[in-house]
């Protein structure tokens, strides 16, 4: 029974040690740039999935997709519905509070077929709730969400077109 309540313990604790070196390894991938603020902590961590929405644009001759704007549906920990991500860009909490930013620095996703991980600073705030103390968010972990690569020209000027992705997206608050 001892040795039984020994190998146990000593599972247990391998992996509680793995899971908390793999917490370490994955803070480690967030490139530098994209770090928030030493004197911020997480506030919530929410999944998004939805659509990037781009329009065909002339641009100098050259016609190339241009982001319009996210839509995307925001969940919580356990998979519930939390909000909801729209241009601007916003997110905007089921009690009402919204945020407002502006991504200040990027970095290339791991996933070349996805949209770049950002930092972004809050510039307002809407409401009160969840998000009324945000003052910074990373998006992370990106799936898909990159613009066509080709099909914007002449014939399609001002069409739009919805790329479905996923990501991660980190609020953080000062300390």
């Amino acid at each position: 029974m001892r040795n039984s309540v020994r190998r146990f313990a000593s599972a247990a604790l391998l992996a509680a040690t793995g899971a908390v070196l793999s917490f370490s390894v994955a803070a480690q991938e967030v490139p530098q740039q994209i770090q928030p603020p030493a004197n911020e902590q997480l506030l919530l961590r929410v999944h998004a999935k939805g659509d990037q929405v781009y329009t065909c644009k002339a641009d100098g001759g050259q016609f190339t997709w241009t982001l319009k704007a996210p839509d995307a549906q925001l969940f919580d920990k356990d998979g519930k519905p939390f909000g909801k991500h729209f241009a601007g860009p916003s997110w905007e909490a089921n009690d009402g509070s919204r945020v407002t930013g502006k991504a200040v620095a990027n970095a290339p996703s791991p996933d070349a077929d996805s949209i770049p991980w950002l930092l972004i600073n809050i510039l307002s705030h809407d409401g009160s709730g969840v998000l009324s103390h945000a003052t910074t968010i990373q998006r992370l972990n990106t799936k898909g969400g990159k613009a066509p690569a080709s099909g914007c020209d002449a014939s399609h000027a001002g069409q739009e077109v919805r790329v479905p992705y996923s990501a991660d997206y980190l609020f953080y608050a000062p300390k």
